[in-house]
């Protein structure tokens, strides 16, 4: 599945999506960042809460799919910026991780 494919199935938010065509490959969720360098995988999308640059920064290190903020959070204006000129997607939920994740493990992600 692609993250265009994933937008449309689980009705989730594009707050930046110049990369929609990119491929999945599971999924990763946590918040913090030093797991997600160490620990999330290529392809892999990530559920977070956090929604600053940083953010952008560690999803270009590891090429991450995509991340996907839960809880209705928000984010940053430098984020959404930085992530458009990088080339990184940026989806929202107002879901919590926990559901979303057990939604995208039955759809096999």
């Amino acid at each position: 599945m692609n993250v265009k494919d994933l937008v449309e199935k689980f009705n989730l938010e594009v707050v930046a999506g110049p990369s929609l065509d990119k491929e999945i490959d599971g999924v990763y969720v946590g918040d913090l960042l030093s797991n997600v360098m160490a620990r999330a995988s290529q392809d892999n999308l990530w559920l977070t809460v956090q929604g600053h640059q940083n953010v952008v920064a560690v999803a270009l290190l590891v090429d991450l799919s995509a991340v996907i903020l839960v809880e209705d959070f928000e984010y940053d204006e430098a984020a959404v910026k930085k992530a458009c000129q990088k080339g990184v997607n940026l989806l929202r939920t107002k879901r919590k991780a926990y559901k979303l994740a057990c939604s995208l493990c039955e759809s096999n992600i």
